[in-house]
């Protein structure tokens, strides 16, 4: 799973070794052992043991993205979680904001093989971050994605989070744009309310229709929704075979675009065609 962005990212508290042992069986594409908010003061070394121990036994966890949220760059705590960080595929980087923070990030990865994600829940990163997005390249080359953080970035600005989340998605809307334009990919915040489930439902549409890549959670009950909406549908499926079986049709060789069931499609559409077919695949959606 590691080559394809996860639909579903499920947190796990590193300081609960029943969670991290039961994130082994549940259907989600990505786990985040997490280091930070989850885990109490008092706890961290013993989360840094756990997720150790959990990364050790990688096999384990079959074909899941394993991931590791550190502590802030500010924090005493990110150097103790770095060495067990930089063994995960992905290292998850809380409250960046600025291109020196990125390059941080970038310098703390320095030896390992590991993605970053990194995390936007500031004001501040949300005014930066085209530069941010725009620099990525050249100053954080493991740079794969921005997960966003609505609770932390509702508290900074001061503003009440409500259904629909209406009052923040010029917000997201921003990074996702500066994201496609770095061809990097965002990650939706997670949803507290893990017993409303048909509001986090209509929060994984909304994230789908935004052009997010995926949502991050925080309980295994939303797991199932999230995927349904995030992964290619029955009708994206057809669809993306009827693109390329047409396009493959030798008459339509030198053709830029064809007619498709009264609607013209362009050779454009194949790459992505192409992509929904590999994904629709690899998560089991089809043969």
């Amino acid at each position: 799973m590691q080559s394809l962005l996860p639909r579903s990212a499920l947190f796990m508290p590193g300081s609960n070794a029943r969670a991290l042992e039961k994130a082994r069986t549940l259907a989600c594409d990505a786990v985040i052992f997490d280091l930070e908010d989850s885990v109490a003061s008092g706890a961290k070394a013993q989360a840094r043991d756990f997720v150790q121990q959990a990364l050790a036994q990688r096999a384990e966890y079959g074909d899941r993205t394993l991931a590791v949220r550190t502590n802030a760059l500010s924090e005493p705590d990110l150097s103790l979680d770095l060495p067990v960080a930089q063994r995960a595929d992905v290292v998850v980087v809380p409250k960046v904001s600025s291109v020196t923070e990125l390059t941080s990030c970038q310098r703390a990865l320095d030896g390992s093989a590991a993605a970053l994600w990194v995390m936007i829940e500031t004001p501040q990163a949300v005014l930066n971050i085209r530069e941010m997005a725009a620099h990525a390249s050249s100053v954080a080359p493991s740079l794969r994605a921005f997960v966003l953080g609505a609770n932390d970035l509702a508290l900074g600005a001061g503003v009440p989070q409500v259904a629909g989340r209406w009052n923040m998605l010029a917000w997201f809307s921003e990074v996702i744009l500066a994201a496609s334009a770095a061809g990097l990919a965002v990650f939706d915040s997670v949803s507290n309310n893990f017993r409303d489930l048909d509001r986090f439902e209509e929060e994984c549409v909304q994230g789908v229709e935004l052009g997010m890549a995926g949502k991050t959670l925080i309980h295994p009950a939303q797991i199932e929704a999230c995927n349904r909406a995030y992964g290619p549908k029955a009708v994206d499926i057809e669809r993306a075979q009827a693109i390329i079986s047409a396009f493959d049709d030798p008459a339509h060789a030198n053709r830029g675009a064809v007619q498709i069931e009264g609607e013209m499609v362009e050779r454009l559409h194949l790459a992505s065609a192409h992509e929904t077919i590999r994904r629709a695949r690899a998560f089991g959606l089809t043969a």
